[in-house]
């Protein structure tokens, strides 16, 4: 197998050095190899993928060195540990299906492709909702009838985990404080958006639940809504099931508000002085700093805000107004620090009494530390 070292894992201390991992999207392909420095040695993205094509990783990566295979896989359900993939497993990751009809067929191909590819070498599964499987049943628990929730798997399983647990990990150590001293906001803003209430490295609540449709507003989605509304549509309205989740799915969100899903179009034109994009700012902030005060009030208080994510890390209208909005907790930002930041970086006003950081979105980090964790149990 080209590339790839034969006779069991090259490791230190048994786990894998580096680690191939592997992101499906919706149409997309992302590969990159990390060493154990975390170092991108190799990377590669294909714009557009077709499903279960082996012979695409064999032309990319059959001449990159690799000991494992990380897979980036958005729902696991109760799966909560990082695990390597056989039969079994793929089976199970197929049976979720319907919770994730758009991501879960991707990474179901991602997988099948490389074990194909590279059948010798061990594929990782590595969960977006095992983060969130720590959360106190108070938060994952919806108020809907017992035999429901005995029948079907109905609860708050949360999503970006993966970016939740890098980016309160990161933030920790650019503050220099143990990460279990920390109440810690992580804020993944991107085309989909979720927040985390990280308490000691631990998840305790979050604002995605049973599919990522709830919580924040988001590029195309709407986020949370009244399900009474939704009867109301269905019922009088006239619209299918369909055509409801087709539209809070895609057609909701920024895209409903100013026209586009273009999230950096839209703060553009909202600081030209655009009524429309202030209009869609002005509810996406609204929600934002409501929900960031929800997680502050999970976590007893906090000690540190971290925005990662494209818009978190690009959009500093939108970190300044979501502190400006928790200025009760003691946050106050730096103006000039905000501005232009550097990448993992702090960005707090010398007199805020909590910590404000903007963290690069590393998911392919996760991915590999959690590979690595599984490959040295053996």
């Amino acid at each position: 197998m080209a590339g790839v070292m034969t006779g069991g894992v090259r490791s230190r201390g048994g786990s894998a050095e580096r680690v191939l991992v592997v992101n499906a999207g919706s149409s997309s392909l992302k590969l990159s190899v990390l060493d154990l420095d975390d170092a991108v040695v190799e990377k590669h993205e294909i714009d557009h993928w077709d499903d279960g094509d082996a012979s695409v990783l064999h032309e990319v990566a059959g001449s990159w060195s690799f000991d494992a295979v990380g897979h980036r896989v958005v729902h696991g359900a109760e799966m909560t540990e990082p695990v390597v993939v056989d039969d079994a497993v793929r089976g199970q990751i197929e049976a979720l299906t319907s919770l994730a009809p758009l991501h879960q067929p991707r990474a179901l191909a991602g997988i099948d492709a490389t074990r194909k590819a590279f059948g010798d070498v061990p594929s990782v599964a590595c969960f977006d909702t095992a983060f969130h499987g720590t959360m106190p049943a108070a938060a994952a628990t919806y108020a809907v009838p017992a035999a429901w929730r005995e029948r079907w798997p109905l609860r708050r399983f949360g999503f970006h985990g993966l970016s939740h647990a890098y980016a309160a990990r990161r933030t920790a150590a650019l503050v220099g404080r143990p990460v279990e001293e920390l109440r810690i906001v992580t804020c993944h803003l991107g085309a989909g958006a979720s927040l985390c209430a990280v308490s000691g490295g631990r998840s305790v609540d979050t604002t995605m639940g049973f599919t990522p449709l709830e919580g924040l507003v988001m590029a195309t989605r709407s986020g949370t809504v009244d399900p009474g509304m939704v009867l109301w549509l269905l019922r009088e309205g006239g619209l299918s099931a369909d055509e409801v989740n087709d539209a809070l799915e895609h057609d909701s969100g920024i895209k409903a508000l100013a026209g586009t899903s273009d999230q950096a179009e839209v703060l553009g034109r909202a600081e030209a002085g655009d009524e429309v994009a202030v209009a869609a700012v002005d509810v996406y902030v609204h929600r934002l700093v409501r929900e960031m005060g929800a997680m502050v009030a999970s976590l007893g208080g906090v000690d540190a805000i971290a925005f990662t994510g494209g818009v978190g890390e690009n959009a500093a209208l939108v970190r300044e107004r979501a502190v400006f909005g928790l200025g009760f907790t003691g946050a106050r930002i730096s103006a000039s620090a905000n501005e232009s930041p550097e990448l993992d970086s702090l960005v707090h006003d010398t007199e805020s009494s909590v910590a404000v950081a903007v963290v690069e979105a590393r998911e392919d980090v996760e991915i590999a530390r959690l590979v690595r964790e599984v490959t040295r149990k053996g």
